[in-house]
């Protein structure tokens, strides 16, 4: 027979699966998926502008829909325009990137860590392979210390960028529910993902309902997704959802309430890992 100790321990462990899968949180994984925070950095050429004040975070929102979002933690104003080749449409809202420049005498050199926040649609950002059109203080933050107003003023900058796992430093993703939000209709601006930052795909389910039937939402614009429903759904909602880039998927149990509000925002208990 063996040892109690042996039994004790994956039975403990399951128990505390269920709990999280049943109260917030179930993340999966699939055989030959992968993250951003397992693989190897690469880096490639691209041209950088800055775009409105020159400590600010380039627009009051942007295209993405985060709002003065951009301004505060942790976006803190490290964010960017991209061009076409990169934004996809607004599928790659809350990508992390890493940008560097090296070739002007102001440059550091070191990586900093911008969040894709707002769409740059013409000019050298329709022109070049990649662009980024950073806010001011993005821009600034590649210079050498007290050198960021000189480098502002170099223009157009040739820089290095690479693909990186977002870090919001222990937030839950959270759910701004669009204005335009009722009975019949429900739109949602998801923020903060971690990892992969990006989302190929959201689903709602009325966990009232019973059915159990995950329904899927279409991309608005920007961040934000929507369910036409064509008839009245019953709240509370859980909310799917699976990365762009690696495919992983996440639920955020009945986040939100019944009772919800036009406007309103709801915190969620999960991130991805």
């Amino acid at each position: 027979m063996a040892p109690l100790s042996y039994i004790c321990l994956p039975l403990a462990y399951i128990i505390v699966l269920v709990f999280f899968c049943h109260f917030e949180l179930c993340v999966s994984f699939k055989s030959k998926q992968f993250n951003l925070s397992t693989i190897e950095i690469h880096w490639s050429s691209a041209g950088a502008t800055w775009y409105g004040s020159p400590d600010g975070a380039g627009s009051d929102g942007g295209s993405c829909g985060y709002g003065n979002a951009v301004s505060l933690p942790p976006f803190s104003s490290m964010v960017t325009g991209i061009g076409p080749s990169l934004y996809k449409s607004g599928k790659e809202c809350g990508a992390c990137y890493q940008v560097k420049c090296t070739k002007h005498p102001f440059c550091s050199g070191k990586p900093v860590r911008v969040v894709i926040t707002d769409f740059c649609p013409g000019g050298l950002c329709a022109s070049d392979s990649a662009h980024f059109d950073l806010s001011g203080t993005a821009f600034g933050a590649m210079a050498i210390a007290g050198k960021e107003d000189k480098l502002r003023d170099a223009g157009v900058l040739e820089i290095r960028y690479a693909r990186v796992a977002c870090d919001y430093s222990g937030k839950t993703i959270v759910f701004h529910v669009d204005m335009g939000s009722n009975s019949n209709y429900f739109a949602v601006l998801v923020e903060f993902e971690e990892g992969d930052g990006d989302l190929a795909g959201v689903y709602l389910k009325e966990t009232s309902s019973g059915s159990g039937d995950w329904r899927a939402m279409q991309q608005s614009w920007g961040a934000v997704w929507k369910l036409d429903a064509g008839s009245e759904l019953h709240p509370p909602f859980s909310i799917r959802l699976k990365s762009q880039l690696s495919g992983q998927t996440l639920v955020a149990q009945n986040v939100i309430p019944q009772g919800w509000k036009p406007g309103a925002t709801y915190r969620s208990l999960v991130n991805y890992l």
